[in-house]
Parts: structure tokens; C-alpha cells; sequence
């Protein structure tokens, strides 16, 4: 039941960051990709291990663009951030 609560609240708390100003979605943004795999693994271990996939595929659509510019930072290229989030 618990492991519910908390899906739930991150779904809330992902739609609230996704309606405000794309400079103010930073911090927040960080935080929920950040708390998702922690979910997603919880999601694997207590329901079965194809919930914890069809979750992660899930997380892979949502965040592919900052997933995307990790990726390419860890690769050690310089990716271009979009006009709205330059300072």
C-alpha cells in the first residue's frame, strides 16, 4: 500500500513540475529523475520484475531528453541546452 502512496505522489508531483515555466522545472525535474529508479526498483522487488520493466520504460519515455544530455555529457560532448534554459 505504501509502495501505491508513493507512486502516486510521484506522478502528482511530476504533472505540478510539469505545468510550471520551463526555467523553473530544473530543480524539481532533477529531484523526480533522481527519485525514479528508487521507485522503479521498489516497483521490480515487491510486485514482480516486469511491473519494475513496463515502470522503466516508462521513465525512458518521460525523461528521454534529460536522459539523452547525461548521456552525451558522460560521453564527454558538449550538448546544446534550448533557448529557455540558457542563462
Amino acid at each position: 500500500m505504501i509502495l501505491a502512496f508513493a507512486c502516486i505522489g510521484w506522478v502528482f508531483a511530476a504533472t505540478l513540475v510539469a505545468m510550471l515555466p520551463m526555467r523553473r522545472q530544473y530543480i524539481p525535474g532533477i529531484t523526480l529523475l533522481i527519485a525514479a529508479p528508487v521507485l522503479i526498483l521498489w516497483i521490480g522487488i515487491s510486485v514482480a520484475w516486469w511491473a519494475g520493466a513496463l515502470a522503466l520504460a516508462a521513465f525512458v519515455s518521460m525523461f528521454r531528453n534529460p536522459l539523452r544530455y547525461f548521456w552525451a555529457k558522460a560521453r564527454g560532448q558538449n550538448p546544446q541546452l534550448p533557448p529557455e534554459l540558457r542563462p
